[in-house]
Formats: C-alpha cells, structure tokens, sequence
C-alpha cells in the first residue's frame, strides 16, 4: 500500500493552472474553443503531430491576435488544462459542445461545472498527459472537511496528489499543508495560479464563497440562511444593521427584550429574516422592517426555505414535506398580534405564495 504523502515533494511542486481568458461566457473564451472544436473535428487527429498544432495555433492567431506564439498557445493550453479538449487534440469532453452551444449563462454554467469536475488536470496541456484531477480532489476534501479557506485551497495546490491514499485530506492534513504553504510563502510567488483556481471555483454549481471561505452551497444556506443570499446580492452593509436594529427594537418594546418573535427566547444570535428574500426584494422592501422577522436560527431556515409561514391571523402553516414529530412540536408556535400589520401581511402573503413549500 502506498504511503500517504500529503506535502510537497519539492519546492516548485503546484498545480499549474495557468489561463489566457478567465470570463466562460466571453467572445474569446467561446470563440477559441470552438475553432479548436472544429478543427477537430474537421481534421483525423488519431496520430498527433507538431504540424497538426502549428495549424491550430494559426487559426487561433487570425482570429485572436497575440503578441507571439507562446499567448496563442497558452489560449489553447488552458482548454486542455480545464478539461474542455483532451490531450495530443485527439477528442474533446462529450459535453463541450453543449456547453458551446448553451442558450443561457445558467446552463453553460452547469455544463462548465460538469467538464472541470469530470475532467480537468492543470498539469495538462497538448503535449503532456496528466491524470492528478485537482478540482475532483479539492471537492472531495471540501466535502470532507466541510469548508476551506481561501489559504487552506492555496495549501492544497501544493499537494502531490498522486501520493494521497484517500483521494482527499481530513482537516489536520488540511491545517499542515496551509501551514506548509505559508512558510514558503507559495501565495507571494504564485499569485496568479492561486486567482485563476479561486476565479474558477466560483463559477462552479453549488459552490459558494463567503468571507474567503469556499462551501457548498447547501451547507452555507444551513450556516447563513438568509444572510447567504444577501451577501451574494450585495447588501448595503449599513443598511442592513440599521433593518437588524429596527426588529431588535420591535421584540425589545413588545417583549421587554429582544427574543425570537416565534419562540420568544433570548438567543446569543438571532436573525433578521426577511419575509419577501432580500434576492427578490427592491431597494426599498430590502430594508423594511415590516419585511422581516427576527427569529432563532432553526427558525429562520425553517421560514427562509419554506417550511414554515403564517396565515394573516398569525397561525403556523406547515409544509407536508416536514417530518410529523416536527411538525407536532412546531403546532405548538404562533406569530402574535402584534407582530402583524398590514404591510407585514403583505410581504406575508408573497412568502405564502411563492416561498411556502
């Protein structure tokens, strides 16, 4: 068996991802991947040869000028790299032409995420082979550890992966490899590999970034429920403490301090739930008061996600999809009187329609 071996073998060991275009949905990402898929398809690539490519770089060159050749290659290399075209040009991903030809930038997205996850190895290009599936291997760690910090995924370019049993590191392997990565400064000295692979990451499906910190996108909704989708948005930060305050202010004077509106407990954090998502919501909604409750954060997913809403008298509504021991336990709450008016019945009764599950 194979010993695990999760650091560096030596000091310039990283995974090598390095791009002309970062933009998947631009004019000359789209475009250079298509002259290449036509070409191969145009061409009887089976048995490679240097003429074969200097054609290809021509072509890419007359439709995309670069300063020399090294640029037109590098244009080329990087869709072998993310796993869009296969080594030696012999074949390409079976969805690469979908994603070519994807109506919407969500569908290409989904077809990006796909190919890289699938595919790609950054240690790849025409003229190398390399199997090391760095994405496929971050992910898997990812799910492992839960989430990673900008520093632990610059940690993890360092890693031989090859060497690594599991296919994937736990969290204390995660932590040396960071700190390993620190020491010899590998951030400082390879800035642009390390924003080209977070560039990336982003576009990938269920994936999110909050603070520096890569999850998937589900176990970020559990953390930061509605908070998640603000931040993705773009929330004016200011704004937001002062709408946070004002529901303070509405359970403080109506409860003597400031509690769960539902469960009327004094959490150490509660959350300023909007009624109607911050994600759908203008401007002038976004910061309302009147749209939003202050609420525990089990609450919170529970109404933020649609099993739970109110009818305009306050009563719970539970969703079918619940589990019945919650559902008996969750019977037993109501939203009070004085916690509704008509504006909040408004916003209300958009979540009853278009939220509730």
């Amino acid at each position: 068996m194979k010993k695990k071996i999760i650091t560096k073998q030596n000091y310039e060991d990283y995974w090598k991802l390095t791009v002309e275009y970062t933009d998947i949905n631009g004019e000359k990402f789209l475009g250079t991947l298509k002259i290449i898929v036509d070409f191969i398809d145009n061409n009887d690539l089976s048995k490679y040869t240097e003429k074969k490519y200097e054609e290809l770089q021509q072509l890419v060159n007359s439709a995309y000028p670069k300063e020399d050749m090294a640029s037109v290659r590098k244009s080329i290399n990087q869709f072998v790299k993310l796993g869009f075209i296969n080594y030696q040009l012999k074949s390409y991903h079976e969805s690469t032409k979908e994603f070519l030809e994807a109506k919407t930038k969500r569908k290409r997205r989904s077809f990006f995420s796909k190919i890289v996850y699938s595919n790609s190895s950054f240690n790849s290009d025409v003229t190398k082979y390399s199997e090391q599936k760095e994405i496929n291997f971050l992910l898997k760690t990812l799910e492992e550890v839960g989430n990673l910090h900008k520093k632990d995924v610059v940690g993890l370019m360092t890693v031989d992966i090859p060497s690594v049993v599991d296919g994937f590191l736990r969290e204390e392997e995660v932590k040396k490899v960071r700190s390993d990565a620190e020491k010899i400064k590998f951030i400082d000295r390879k800035y642009n590999q390390v924003g080209y692979l977070w560039n990336f990451l982003k576009k990938l499906d269920d994936l999110v970034i909050v603070n520096d910190i890569l999850y998937f996108e589900e176990d970020a909704e559990v953390i930061f429920g509605e908070e998640l989708r603000a931040e993705i948005k773009g929330r004016d930060t200011y704004l937001y403490r002062i709408y946070k305050n004002q529901l303070k202010n509405e359970s403080d004077e109506k409860l003597g301090d400031i509690k769960c509106m539902l469960e009327k407990l004094s959490y150490p954090s509660l959350v300023a739930s909007h009624i109607k998502p911050f994600i759908c919501s203008k401007e002038s909604e976004a910061y309302d008061p009147n749209n939003g409750l202050l609420l525990s954060r089990n609450m919170d997913i529970l109404f933020d996600q649609g099993y739970i809403s109110f009818k305009e008298n306050g009563v719970i509504i539970l969703s079918d999809r619940l589990d019945d021991e919650l559902k008996g336990c969750l019977n037993r709450y109501s939203l009070e009187l004085m916690f509704i008016d008509d504006k909040r019945n408004e916003y209300m009764n958009y979540h009853r329609n278009n939220i509730f599950k």
